[in-house]
């Protein structure tokens, strides 16, 4: 049995489409090889995956994210515009009622901010550094509680039918 099912797949035996994550490079920052990097890694262990491409805006990405149906939102920045970009990507999903996209980032981002992303909704924070392993196994919990959280809404809602 594949490492990438789900308990709950497991368990009902019922088949689920790949882990859909988008990865997204905001603003002016034009260095991707990391970005792709990831991206590639979490390809290569199951996962579809949504690139954008450079110089992106934080709505351009929240649409992107609700139009593909994205499991968790993955953001490169590098550039040092984290905390502005962030803010507005956050706000984004919210208006479009997408704040349950669960969403990282990675970067060379300043340990004092931290916290302030943290507290926009920002679910991990990837330094320089962190193993791909780390990053494919952080995703992939994050998309599977999503997962777990749409299927238990469905059923509520079936219940109340």
């Amino acid at each position: 049995m594949s490492s990438l099912q789900s308990t709950s797949e497991r368990v009902l035996g019922t088949p689920r489409r790949r882990y859909k994550v988008l990865v997204a490079k905001m603003g002016l920052d034009g260095h991707d090889r990391g970005a792709k990097v990831v991206a590639r890694a979490l390809r290569d262990a199951g996962f579809e995956v949504v690139y954008t491409g450079l110089r992106q805006t934080p709505e351009q990405v929240a649409m992107a994210a609700v139009q593909e149906d994205v499991d968790v939102i993955g953001v490169s920045i590098l550039n040092g515009a984290h905390l502005h970009l962030m803010k507005r990507l956050m706000a984004k999903l919210r208006e479009l009622g997408a704040d349950d996209i669960p969403v990282v980032l990675g970067g060379t981002i300043p340990i004092p901010d931290l916290e302030p992303l943290r507290s926009l909704g920002i679910r991990e924070i990837f330094l320089p550094g962190t193993s791909l392993a780390e990053i494919i196994e952080k995703v992939r919990k994050l998309a599977e509680e999503k997962r777990m959280r749409e299927e238990a809404e469905a059923s509520e809602q079936v219940g109340q039918a």
